[in-house]
């Protein structure tokens, strides 16, 4: 055989020996897992509560009715704007209108009773002042009857005045007593008198603050057929008309809306927000609205009211209410003040708030999917290799189950886990608190292999996009 042979065959003997020992050291390391793969960089990382509802006035008042009627007018539009104590419609109101105008006659009547009770009062005051003056007048003429009687007397029984002077001031002296006692009894009566005046002036007066309040009653039935605006706003529901017939309801019912008062001063969005986030929801907290009749703006707002009471998503009443022990899952009330909100705005429009519940400027973030979980028992496992025997330590066997967070982070080829500490959650991103360091590379997907993917395993960093070949076009 030729020299130049020789060298051929050895060759090809070392050739397939290489590839044979090069072949049992890929067969034993296995094949190389495909991974996708980031980068940990420094970003702001935005924490948000989604949710949706619509876009509602913060104040407004259904006007229902008060009373039974027909309606007679309706003295605004939907869309109007009305003031504090103006008239929307009227109610028809014949019967307490009679009854207004026939209380109010009555009560004039007992006023004019009244006003003659008062002249008989004044009157029967005067007669009793009169009557008092002539007491005082006769008690006078008495006392100077007295007087001239004792002199008489003292006089008569020394004989310096004859029998009949004497008797004529005796009976001057009587008679003043008499004209005493008349005086009295005329005073006696002028003051009974003039207590039965004031006694019937006094009934009167009573009557007519029972007239009274009877008119004020009748005329509150009176302006129970008006709806009236209790605030400045806009008619923002009118769903009746002038002919139909509403009655008093309860919680306005269909049968008793007349219509719907807003004030658009103050406009909001109310959401329901599941329970799993609600406590992360806080007053003061900014928010971004959309509307779906704005579709190319987004909205500021702030929180100004959270609910206390879990709503039932089926039926949509509070979980108090709620006859039947439900698990079913439940949101909760969030009222947004919207900053500054178009004039076009109309109540009842559908919009998605992002609440915006923390959030964190230039910090390491590593994507969300990358977050795996995994035992002690799992790190410990190694590809081609597993522990056959569990430990016999019970407490040794409970460590080996606990649940760590962490990344696999590409290392030389292989996938390390590493245990992380992480802090605010965003919508595509999670911040690194302890763990990893800028510029590490975490394996992100796919998320299939990322479930299953063990440590220090062979890893191949394949980051092109769907559709693109190795050359990269």
């Amino acid at each position: 055989m030729s020299a130049k042979w020789k060298i051929i065959i050895a060759t090809v003997l070392v050739a397939a020996v290489g590839g044979g020992i090069y072949g049992g050291i890929r067969y034993r390391q296995g094949k190389a897992e495909k991974v996708q793969t980031a980068r940990i960089a420094t970003q702001d990382v935005v924490s948000q509560v989604t949710a949706t509802g619509e876009i509602r006035p913060l104040n407004y008042i259904n006007i229902g009715a008060n009373a039974q009627g027909r309606i007679t007018e309706l003295l605004v539009q939907e869309g109007e704007r009305v003031n504090r104590g103006q008239i929307l419609a009227k109610l028809e109101s014949v019967q307490p209108r009679a009854q207004l105008t026939a209380q109010q006659a009555s009560a004039s009547s007992t006023e004019a009773e009244a006003a003659a009770q008062e002249s008989a009062v004044r009157a029967a005051s005067d007669t009793m002042e009169s009557a008092e003056a002539t007491v005082g007048r006769v008690q006078a003429q008495l006392e100077q009857a007295r007087q001239d009687f004792d002199r008489a007397k003292q006089l008569f029984d020394a004989k310096l005045v004859s029998k009949q002077e004497f008797d004529s001031r005796k009976s001057a002296y009587d008679v003043a007593v008499a004209s005493v006692k008349e005086a009295e009894a005329a005073l006696s009566r002028a003051q009974a008198q003039q207590r039965q005046a004031a006694a019937s002036l006094s009934a009167s007066q009573r009557r007519i603050a029972a007239a009274k309040a009877e008119v004020t009653r009748i005329q509150d039935l009176v302006e129970r057929t008006y709806a009236i605006s209790p605030l400045d706003g806009m008619v923002t529901n009118l769903p009746v008309k002038v002919g139909e017939i509403v009655v008093p309801g309860i919680q306005n019912s269909a049968a008793s809306l007349i219509m719907t008062i807003a004030d658009m001063s103050v406009i909001t969005a109310e959401v329901k927000v599941d329970e799993t986030d609600i406590i992360n929801v806080q007053l003061g907290q900014t928010a971004d609205i959309s509307i779906e009749a704005f579709p190319d703006r987004t909205f500021k707002g702030k929180v100004i009211e959270i609910g206390n009471t879990a709503i039932l998503r089926s039926s949509g009443l509070a979980s108090s209410q709620s006859q039947i022990s439900s698990d079913e899952a439940k949101d909760f009330k969030v009222v947004v003040a919207m900053d500054e909100p178009p004039p076009t705005i109309r109540p009842g429009l559908s919009c998605t708030v992002k609440i915006v519940t923390a959030k964190k400027e230039k910090v390491l973030a590593l994507p969300l999917q990358a977050l795996a979980s995994r035992t002690k028992g799992d790190l410990r496992k190694r590809e081609g290799k597993q522990d056959d025997k569990p430990p016999a330590d019970p407490k040794e066997a409970a460590e080996l189950k606990k649940e760590l967070q962490g990344v696999f982070v590409v290392k030389d080829g292989k996938s390390t886990f590493v245990e992380v500490t992480t802090g605010v959650t965003g919508t595509t991103e999670i911040e690194v608190v302890s763990g990893l360091k800028e510029g590490d590379e975490v394996i992100t997907g796919p998320y299939r292999s990322l479930r299953t993917l063990r440590n220090e395993t062979r890893v191949e960093v394949d980051n092109k996009k769907p559709g693109q070949d190795g050359a990269g076009s």
